[in-house]
């Protein structure tokens, strides 16, 4: 009898946990995928809404001559250029992978993408999003991508 309440009790609290866990992760992703709506909808508000405050921006990758570039850019200059895109120009980063970790307050989202301009691949990487739960509202906190065309569209 006190096997099976053991049994009982360890069961309810791993699926609880594991629900749990789930959730979180689906509203973390929830969080990244509104960004990315508000940033096709070209929506500097919107975007505002899923940030916290003093969110940082970052890109690394490598230049013409094979360098690693590494430089970080004010968030208010990414809200500028994506609402100052002309109507005649099409742009679409598309989200081709998933990997959330969760803990508590604290997220991460390492997302695959490809970016296309005009229909025409321009390059691809991992955006690597943290996120921090502020009281229920998941917030990005900062943001660091990487950009190339290697072996993007290899299959």
């Amino acid at each position: 009898m006190k096997n099976r309440l053991l049994l009982a009790t360890l069961f309810f609290w791993a699926t609880t946990v594991v629900f749990s866990q789930h959730a979180e992760e689906a509203a973390v992703k929830k969080v990244v995928e509104g960004f990315f709506e508000a940033f096709h909808n070209q929506d500097s508000i919107a975007m505002k809404s899923f940030v916290g405050e003093n969110v940082v921006l970052q890109t690394t990758g490598r230049n013409k001559e094979g360098k690693t570039m590494f430089r970080t850019t004010p968030i208010g200059k990414l809200y500028q250029s994506i609402v100052s895109i002309p109507d005649s120009v099409q742009f679409e980063e598309k989200l081709t992978s998933w990997s959330i970790q969760v803990d508590r307050t604290m997220a991460n989202a390492w997302v695959g993408y490809e970016f296309w301009l005009n229909d025409e691949f321009s390059h691809c990487g991992i955006n690597s999003f943290q996120l921090v739960n502020f009281d229920g509202d998941w917030k990005i906190i900062y943001l660091i991508d990487t950009r190339g065309r290697a072996g993007c569209l290899d299959e």
